[in-house]
């Protein structure tokens, strides 16, 4: 049996599968981010939301989907896999590096999250790599077939529940594409953080305000826009990094990360428990 750890050295890196990235934006600067990843090799273009008459009393869900969109309809056009983030995601330092969550020989990827929010894992394969949900789209690869899939999501959306409402269309994502028959796949730890502030359109939908990355690769390029205005703006982000931590030792413990049943009704137990406890064996917050 191929262990985690043989998993990933034995892995590509991100740069050998990836070459382009594009930055989802509203208004955000996105100078240390383009900087970061231009420097660990990627060509990097910035997709800023387009400001139409036809878009006032979009929700801001609806109008972060157009962006998304934006994206997807360039890799549908320029028939690559490509990383799309979001202006508030910090990457670690050596992103690049770092090995890519799933086998790229495989013809079945629809994506591949590279940060997670509320992830499940379904199955993790011989070689260590983990099919699962998130509900996220901060950071995530995705490949021109499962392009051609979300980008039928915004016509679904505008339809039930309108471009007004709110949608969590994100937490969408997983099952449009494994309809379809490809796999989505999660990272054995997230490579990087979501740096954004609390945002209300969540609250407001009963939805947590924040969300963070339970436990990173390694050591943030720089310091997340929520520590911004802190007194101490380090020990801010110890602090929230200490709560993510912890929420995600919690998520594993209560069954959430990785459920009993999938544990029990398989005949590769310790595969499973092996990929959700070694992610949490890292003394970094």
């Amino acid at each position: 049996m191929v262990t985690v750890t043989q998993a990933i050295s034995q892995s590509n890196s991100l740069i050998d599968y990836v070459k382009q990235v594009f930055i989802i934006a509203y208004k955000e600067p996105t100078e240390a981010l383009e900087s970061c990843f231009r420097e660990e090799g990627f060509n990097c273009e910035v997709l800023r939301q387009k400001h139409l008459e036809e878009y006032k009393g979009y929700s801001n869900s609806y109008l972060c989907l157009l962006n998304h969109c934006q994206a997807w309809q360039r890799i549908i056009q320029e028939n690559k896999p490509t990383l799309i983030i979001e202006a508030d995601f910090v990457p670690v330092v050596g992103i690049s590096q770092l090995p890519l969550p799933f086998n790229p020989s495989k013809k079945d990827v629809g994506i591949a999250w590279l940060y997670t929010c509320a992830p499940q894992v379904y199955y993790i394969s011989p070689e260590g790599f983990a099919t699962g949900f998130s509900a996220s789209t901060v950071a995530y690869i995705v490949t021109p077939e499962a392009a051609k899939v979300l980008i039928t999501l915004e016509g679904k959306i505008r339809q039930n529940p309108g471009p007004k409402a709110y949608s969590s269309w994100d937490s969408t994502i997983d099952n449009l594409l494994r309809e379809q028959k490809l796999k989505n796949y999660l990272p054995f730890r997230c490579y990087g953080e979501h740096g954004g502030l609390p945002n209300l359109e969540h609250y407001r939908n009963n939805l947590s305000k924040a969300h963070r990355a339970d436990v990173l690769y390694g050591s943030l390029a720089f310091l997340p826009i929520y520590t911004q205005g802190k007194k101490s703006p380090w020990l801010a982000f110890w602090w929230e990094r200490l709560q993510a931590r912890i929420k995600g030792i919690g998520r594993l413990l209560a069954g959430k990360y990785l459920h009993l049943a999938t544990v029990r009704y398989n005949n590769h137990s310790f595969r499973f428990l092996s990929f959700a406890i070694f992610r949490h064996l890292t003394w970094r917050l």
